[in-house]
C-alpha cells in the first residue's frame, strides 16, 4: 500500500499543482528522493546540506520527525506524511 504525502500550496507548484502524491514506503529521505525523481527540484525546495530546511516541518502519523529519528524516520505502508512550511504572521 502506497505511502500518501500530503503537498502544502507554495509547493504544489513544483509538484505538478498536485496536493497530494503517492510514494513507496520507506524514510523520509527516501520518500523525498522518489518526490524529487517524479518533479524535479523538489529537494532543493525543501532540503539543504542533507537536512530539512528550518521552516519545514515534516510530520509522518501527525508526529513532527524532528522528534522521531528525523529524515531517517521510517514510514511503513499506509501512512500519511504531511510536508508543511512555518510561515509566521503577526
Amino acid at each position: 500500500m502506497p505511502v500518501t504525502v500530503r503537498i502544502p500550496a507554495p509547493l504544489r507548484p513544483v509538484a505538478g499543482g498536485a496536493s497530494s502524491v503517492e510514494c513507496d514506503p520507506g524514510t523520509v529521505r527516501e520518500l523525498i528522493d522518489q518526490l524529487d525523481a517524479q518533479h524535479a527540484g523538489f529537494r532543493d525546495r525543501i532540503m539543504e546540506d542533507d537536512a530539512l530546511r528550518r521552516f519545514v516541518n515534516v510530520f509522518v502519523q501527525g508526529q513532527d520527525v524532528r522528534f522521531a529519528e528525523g529524515i531517517d524516520t521510517v514510514v511503513d505502508d499506509g501512512q500519511e506524511v504531511t510536508i508543511l512550511p512555518a510561515v509566521a504572521g503577526g
